[in-house]
């Protein structure tokens, strides 16, 4: 008995042996479970493009470019409709709408694979004469000149829907980004032609802001505005709407929820803090000019703050605006920086995390750049070639870019907000007309869906001596 159990224990014994031994010895059978780890190179680059739309000659058809964000290449090309007036795209920075010499309305997709057969069009009545266009998320609309209407487009294509009377020479219509409760029509009131507030917008008559129901397409109030407005701007939360005034150098405030001027009787909220509303906002020209002209403005959401420039003034005005946490105007709302910067500054854009803005000075060929915590100039004189009207932003990634462009030039210039240096420069087909991105930011659409032609809401410009002297030139409509 005692012998088995012996021969058991050495057998046991020598099989735990043999099992140690082997796994000593057979070193290549042994593999541990190791997960691998991918190699992590630079994010992918952001799907944005900037879409360009030239004029080589008033009656030849004009072109739409696709420009890649990340390379700086020409995606694609195609021919619309002829002579195209002005441009647009829609905040989801899907399709592109021009109005065009003929009188059509053409749209086409956002897309790198575009062609002539994905260019479609709508005829307009061969009385009317929109003068820009406003497209956000759903519904396209044109101010139009005849019989003081705004013209209302749906549909795939496009296509003509109604027509809303408002008041006397509408020539813009502005709404939130995205399909809200109210667009406003912007009116600059009983004059000979529109151009007038480009030849004496300081004499200029006082205009109206013509609210639109879009639900029911009906006019629900009319607000009055100041001398000669030109654009608007609506915040992305739809509480405030801002129309820049050029006559007067003074911008109107509208609650846009409460379909008013932004006015109340001074009271007290909830934290015990007296709240002042704010009807209108002044800005004001550079040192040395008696007049500051505001025509455009960009609102950042980041800081909560209305970027303007004044034309006439050679000047960028920094508002705040932000709103405290019911709503109302805060403590802040109105502070007002005003800070110099190149000649006939048409337009401005501010880059999406609210760092800096960049200006586009018409007369003197230059971009300026504004460091928007100081308030000061960061870098001006960045030279373009022709005399720049539109300037536009996307910042996608570790560095964005500014897009410029003039129309007197065939070139877009393209600049990195990395080094703010001139990175390069693209030849398309014809003068531009205008230039939009897909997108501003990762996480927002288009901010820049209303056009501007010049003579209705536009500055017009000459260059040369005749600028000097103050004479203009504007576009005459058909």
């Amino acid at each position: 008995m005692n012998s088995g159990h012996t021969r058991v224990r050495l057998v046991q014994a020598s099989a735990v042996t043999a099992v140690v031994a082997l796994m000593a010895g057979c070193g290549a059978s042994y593999r541990p479970v190791v997960t691998p780890v991918n190699s992590s190179g630079p994010a992918a680059q952001p799907q944005s493009y900037a879409v360009v739309v030239s004029a080589p000659s008033p009656t030849t058809p004009g072109i739409a470019t696709i420009i890649d964000y990340s390379g700086d290449s020409v995606l694609a090309e195609a021919p619309i409709g002829p002579g195209p007036t002005t441009f647009t795209i829609d905040e989801t920075g899907s399709n592109g709408y021009t109005l065009n010499s003929d009188g059509t309305l053409s749209n086409f997709p956002i897309s790198p694979s575009l062609q002539a057969k994905n260019v479609s069009y709508s005829t307009l009545a061969s009385n009317a004469r929109p003068v820009n266009l406003f497209s956000p998320s759903a519904t396209l609309w044109a101010a139009d000149l005849n019989g003081n209407v705004v013209d209302v487009f749906q549909g795939i294509p496009e296509s003509f829907k109604l027509a809303i009377p408002v008041s006397a020479s509408p020539v813009t219509v502005v709404g939130p980004s995205v399909i809200g409760q109210r667009d406003f029509a912007i009116d600059q009131g009983s004059i000979s032609s529109p151009v007038a507030c480009n030849l004496s917008p300081t004499t200029g008559p006082t205009g109206q802001a013509v609210t639109i129901e879009t639900g029911t397409y009906t006019v629900s109030a009319t607000i009055s505005l100041g001398r000669c407005p030109v654009y608007g701007v609506e915040s992305p939360d739809s509480r405030r709407f801002f129309v820049l005034n050029r006559g007067d150098d003074t911008i109107t405030v509208i609650n846009s929820q409460n379909n008013t001027l932004d006015a109340c009787t001074p009271f007290v909220n909830q934290n015990g803090q007296t709240v002042t509303c704010h009807p209108s906002l002044s800005v004001s020209p550079a040192p040395g000019f008696a007049h500051a002209g505001p025509v455009y403005a960009e609102y950042n959401a980041a800081t909560s703050q209305l970027v303007v420039a004044n034309y006439d003034g050679n000047s960028v005005s920094v508002i705040d605006v932000s709103l405290d946490e019911y709503g109302n105007d805060s403590s802040t709302f109105g502070t007002t920086f005003t800070i110099p910067v190149g000649n006939s500054p048409a337009s401005v854009t501010v880059l999406a995390d609210g760092s800096r803005a960049y200006v586009a000075n018409q007369a003197d060929s230059t971009v300026s750049i504004v460091d928007l915590s100081s308030h000061t100039i960061e870098k001006t004189a960045l030279p373009i070639i022709g005399h720049p009207r539109t300037v536009v932003s996307t910042q996608n990634s570790s560095f964005g870019k500014v897009y410029v462009a003039s129309p007197d030039s065939p070139y877009l210039t393209i600049i990195r907000t990395d080094l703010d240096i001139v990175d390069t420069t693209i030849l398309v087909e014809g003068n531009v007309v205008d230039v939009r991105v897909s997108t501003q930011s990762a996480t927002t659409g288009n901010a820049n869906s209303v056009s501007r032609v010049p003579g209705y809401g536009e500055p017009c410009y000459l260059p040369g001596a005749a600028a000097q002297a103050n004479i203009v030139t504007c576009q005459t409509l058909p």
